[in-house]
């Protein structure tokens, strides 16, 4: 069983409002009152999207949490998870868009990766816009709302083009990429890298069976992480697990047993001891915490 069925999903589907199957465009405040139910932890299917205009309290993203004030915006990918605890009126916009939203109309399939915000990393996702950014972007935000309830045939491609205008000026002020000077080669092997730990981190846990479908040696993929992203190869994968036993011990309704079994662990005592190691805290400790 797939780790992403252990903890509540939400599709597009299931949400209401200005909608299709792809995407789904709302004032905050309305989402929030129709959806007050999502402030327990949950995962998306889709890309998800929020402007404060007002409002206060936290919101967490994959066990971050961060305090929500006027003209932040967060960017979250499919599958990370993420709860809120509002304070006071909050509202703004939120956009929701599916992994294929994009994917007839940009030739590079991969073409939002390239902005950091968009690189599932929780602290790179939430973006207080400066003060010059504000009023330009709760425009657009404010325009893609308006043309979403349009009944015309390019409405969609219009609000594509307004969503990759908006990320082209987030992404121009804040100078957030982390990566701008890596060489294209080395870039795309990371890129790769990071792709493969998503995909295979449960069966694959070695970086020697990472730098084998890679085609180069271990340590040259150990010392693109260590330049390149502060870490190794290692703790890549160490983190990505990490970050999976963290989502999935949020689920009351699975026992630390099943987490172990699913997360390819020997034995329950191996993964507990695997996870103190690391977070300085059981899985028990670390879900009552949670909880």
């Amino acid at each position: 069983m797939s780790p992403a069925n252990h903890i509540p999903i939400v599709d597009i589907c299931n949400l209401t409002d200005f909608r299709d199957d792809d995407i789904l465009v709302s004032r905050f405040a309305e989402y929030l009152q129709a959806h007050h139910n999502l402030i327990k932890p949950h995962r998306h299917t889709f890309y998800h999207l929020l402007l404060f205009t007002k409002g206060g309290g936290s919101h967490t993203i994959d066990f971050s949490s961060f305090p929500v004030q006027p003209y932040q915006i967060y960017f979250m990918v499919p599958g990370q998870v993420h709860s809120w605890d509002f304070a006071g009126e909050v509202d703004g916009y939120v956009v929701n868009f599916s992994t294929s939203f994009f994917q007839s109309f940009l030739l590079r399939p991969d073409y939002l990766e390239t902005f950091s915000f968009f690189n599932g990393i929780a602290e790179d996702s939430v973006v207080n816009l400066s003060a010059e950014l504000q009023v330009p972007v709760a425009k657009i935000f404010e325009e893609i709302l308006q043309h979403s309830t349009h009944n015309n045939t390019f409405r969609w491609d219009i609000v594509r083009v307004l969503l990759l205008r908006a990320f082209l000026e987030i992404d121009k002020h804040t100078h957030s990429n982390k990566l701008p000077s890596i060489p294209f080669f080395n870039y795309t092997l990371l890129k790769n890298f990071q792709k493969l730990v998503e995909k295979h981190y449960i069966s694959l846990k070695r970086p020697m069976d990472y730098a084998e479908l890679l085609y180069i040696t271990p340590n040259h993929l150990n010392a693109l992480c260590k330049e390149h992203l502060g870490i190794t190869a290692g703790e890549v994968i160490r983190n990505r697990v990490l970050l999976e036993a963290k989502r999935m011990l949020v689920n009351q309704n699975l026992s630390i047993s099943e987490i172990s079994y699913t997360l390819n662990f020997s034995d329950n005592s191996y993964f507990t001891k695997f996870f103190k190691k690391y977070e300085h805290i059981t899985p028990e400790d670390f879900r009552k915490k949670s909880s």
